[in-house]
């Protein structure tokens, strides 16, 4: 990637993390608490305050930042961001560009983590990938044709929000699914699978047939070539692969289902490096 730099900005709920990304590589981290209760200029500042630290010894080509909400992805423009009251609508790129004076990528996180994997995880060599976050809710981002899509309200990948069952398909693909079906703490869910609890395992195995009919979906409106898991949910991975895969092959085109690549992420940081990746997905 040509040894370029590119500060990379992960938004979250109660902190900003950003760090310079060289090829593979990151520089030391910068976090800064949000004053999420803030104005619009308190939450500006705090990200000034990561990215002032960043450049102070060293020069960038550019800025990509990933937030938790709707993006005007050409204006660079977020709109209501999750957990900051305050940002109902923000020109976050031109704010930053005009005080940087270098190109300004803004787009939100599950689209980030996407392009990041893309570039910099498991999406090398193929044309079509899908980033599917398994986190607290599901999202994703979609790569078609080698380019990041999306959708004309940067709305493309909302596949959490359709309908399945007697609720939607995030209330049942998700880390949530434990505390929304069953009442029970998904932290601790994990830790007994772990030590191999049958009725946690039993759990996991539920869940992993949701998880394989949210695949589906995928498939079935975007047939890519590869889906890449992201989010905390995908470190339980080994306990729900069995039954992801048993629903996968319900797939109604038996040859789509054998070819299709689902694999895990392994990006640490992905939200800062998906943010920095915006950069080389805008150079094609």
């Amino acid at each position: 990637m040509n040894n370029i730099k590119v500060i990379g900005i992960d938004l979250g709920a109660t902190n900003i993390r950003g760090a310079i990304v060289n090829d593979n590589s990151l520089s030391a981290i910068v976090s800064q608490k949000i004053k999420s209760d803030g104005s619009v200029e308190d939450v500006m500042n705090d990200i000034y305050q990561v990215v002032d630290a960043l450049l102070k010894n060293d020069q960038v080509a550019a800025i990509g930042i990933g937030v938790p909400s709707v993006v005007d992805v050409a204006e660079g423009i977020v709109y209501d961001v999750q957990y900051i009251p305050s940002w109902k609508e923000v020109h976050l790129k031109q704010l930053m560009e005009t005080r940087y004076g270098i190109p300004v990528y803004v787009n939100n996180d599950a689209n980030c983590f996407a392009v990041g994997e893309y570039y910099f995880g498991k999406g090398g060599n193929v044309d079509s990938m899908i980033g599917l976050t398994l986190g607290t809710g599901l999202g994703a981002g979609i790569m078609i044709n080698k380019r990041l899509y999306p959708g004309f309200n940067c709305g493309a990948g909302e596949f959490g929000l359709f309908p399945y069952l007697d609720n939607i398909l995030e209330y049942y693909c998700s880390g949530s699914f434990f505390s929304n079906v069953y009442g029970l703490d998904g932290v601790q869910v994990f830790e007994d699978a772990k030590k191999g609890d049958e009725q946690a395992l039993k759990l996991y195995a539920e869940l992993g047939k949701h998880i394989g009919h949210a695949i589906k979906q995928v498939m079935y409106a975007y047939d890519p070539q590869l889906i890449v898991l992201g989010g905390s949910v995908r470190y339980a991975h080994a306990f729900f692969q069995q039954t992801m895969w048993e629903e996968i092959r319900t797939f109604a085109y038996t040859k789509t289902a054998e070819r299709i690549r689902v694999e895990v992420s392994e990006l640490e940081n992905s939200g800062i490096i998906g943010a920095a990746a915006l950069y080389y997905d805008n150079q094609q």
